[in-house]
């Protein structure tokens, strides 16, 4: 396994659990965190490449800007639910 697939999934865990805590309510569990994250990640690099945001590089704005994502897409999913 490359190590970039390590630390993407690394990081989508950790982005996918501080979401959890920012957003609060009902966990997804460390697979649904990992997916979270995961998406998150996507959706945050996204966003900020195409408003043109600099959040950093390195390992510290990987995780700021999938966290943000995750942050995103867990509110999008909380009012799909209560919809």
């Amino acid at each position: 396994m490359e190590i970039g697939l390590i630390l993407f999934i690394l990081i989508g865990l950790a982005a996918g659990w501080l979401a959890g805590q920012v957003v609060k309510g009902g966990g997804y569990g460390v697979v649904g965190d990992i997916i979270v994250g995961v998406i998150g990640a996507l959706i945050g690099g996204f966003l900020f490449q195409r408003s043109g945001v600099f959040a950093g590089a390195g390992l510290l704005g990987s995780l700021i800007v999938a966290t943000i994502g995750a942050i995103i897409l867990l509110f999008v999913l909380r009012l799909i639910k209560k919809a």
